[in-house]
């Protein structure tokens, strides 16, 4: 079986983002959590998506994790790699963005790579190699603030820098616009003097469309959510229909919600929830014992009136409350750990329609759960994210990256689910 495109994603809610906006484009695409279960792939599969939590961990391991996944799409016979990440460029200055594609080069003998984080539909851009959030450089908006990879420095370069041992080059808006000959030209010559690494500009739809154009038979790529939707768009037929599927198998059982972002668009989320749900805000500077058998109980007992929320979303003050306390990895990893096992907790006690709020949230929460394998719905106004498992059992999910959504998101996520139920009506 060849795959037109293997995208490996740092975190789970950035790979089903992907992944529902190539459904959107009629490429079927499944998400998967390991480089064994590439093995498993439906024979349907155009595309597929390997989520793995990527972001934070040590850039040695993040080497060798990409290394691995990347000779295994190899081996499934995959035509182009892509290293996915955040539209916000989040990482650290140890990695693992630049990591990754110098990883990738090395498995497919590549010699050029892009870093294309736009995604124009969402106002996320690139001009002279800077990133803007809206009408905001990077390090003006809310990203700043990121309580585990704040984003002070809107120079992408600058950025990758003590990331990679190479250079890191620019492909400008103006070589971009001075047409595909013209781009391909200047880039073999950067390639030719020694430069094998370049951001790309990208401020519009139409940028994005000339940045596939230009990048469409490279090995390997890496970029934010949107660049893979453009890049099938070069190999699929100009006739082909777009994806509908915005309701995916059925999942009866208790409804829950597992909140792990301190985004101000999650935390506005889960307040908004508790007006009319039971909400188990976890304090992560709590000490002692039987926390988890009191998110048992009290779970067993909210249940059966309705959705719930388990959270350790927390503003700005309360950040650094936790990270006082335990340090930033140490606080981190304390939220990662907690949830999943609260995850599991849930699902023991019946929950099959879960909304995951937060990228390292969801790998936390697939890892506990033992999910391999995902079918992912197509990309609509729920910004991606709503799939189904099959094992441990019938599972429907809506994960979300923590800044995406209206303060009404997770009410409506779990409707969505809920209409599987009813043949597709609400």
């Amino acid at each position: 079986m060849a795959l037109e495109l293997g995208v490996i994603a740092d975190d789970l809610t950035g790979g089903m983002m992907v992944a529902s906006l190539l459904e959107r484009e009629g490429v079927r695409c499944p998400l998967v959590t390991s480089a064994e279960a590439l093995k498993g792939l439906d024979a349907e599969s155009d595309a597929v998506v390997v989520g793995k939590k990527l972001r934070l961990i040590p850039a040695p391991d993040a080497r060798k994790e990409v290394s691995a996944i990347g000779r295994a799409l190899r081996a499934i016979d995959t035509k182009r790699i892509y290293y996915k990440y955040c539209a916000t460029f989040d990482c650290t200055d140890e990695g693992n963005i630049g990591t990754a594609a110098e990883a990738l080069l090395d498995v497919t003998g590549a010699d050029r790579v892009i870093f294309a984080p736009a995604f124009p539909e969402y106002s996320v851009t690139v001009f002279q190699g800077r990133l803007f959030v809206g009408d905001r450089l990077l390090s003006e908006s809310f990203k700043q603030y990121d309580p585990v990879t704040p984003m002070t420095n809107a120079n992408l370069r600058e950025v990758l820098k003590p990331q990679m041992t190479q250079n890191v080059g620019l492909i400008s808006h103006r070589v971009l616009h001075g047409g595909l000959k013209a781009a391909r030209e200047y880039v073999d010559a950067q390639v030719a003097s020694g430069t094998h690494a370049f951001v790309i500009d990208s401020v519009d739809d139409d940028d994005a469309t000339r940045v596939a154009e230009l990048v469409s038979d490279w090995a390997v790529t890496t970029g934010g959510d949107a660049l893979p939707g453009f890049l099938a768009r070069q190999w699929l037929p100009a006739d082909h229909p777009p994806g509908d599927r915005t309701v995916l198998p059925a999942a009866p059982g208790y409804e829950a919600v597992i909140a792990g972002s301190c985004a101000p668009s999650t935390l506005r989320q889960v307040d908004h929830f508790e007006t009319r749900h039971a909400v188990f805000r976890i304090d992560l500077a709590r000490s002692g014992d039987g926390l988890l058998d009191e998110i048992r109980s009290w779970a067993a007992e909210h249940l059966r009136r309705g959705p719930v929320a388990v959270s350790t979303s927390a503003d700005v003050a309360g950040v650094e409350r936790a990270q006082a306390a335990l340090g930033r990895d140490g606080a981190a990893a304390r939220a990662d750990s907690l949830l999943g096992q609260a995850a599991k907790i849930l699902y023991e006690l019946g929950v099959r329609k879960l909304v995951i709020a937060g990228g390292e949230t969801s790998g936390q929460v697939f890892s506990a759960l033992g999910i391999r394998q995902v079918e992912v719905g197509s990309f609509d106004d729920l910004s991606g994210g709503y799939c189904f498992s099959r094992a441990p059992g019938p599972l429907a999910m809506v994960t979300k990256a923590g800044g995406l959504g209206n303060e009404t998101f997770f009410d409506y996520a779990l409707e969505r689910m809920r209409r599987s139920e009813h043949g597709g009506e609400s």
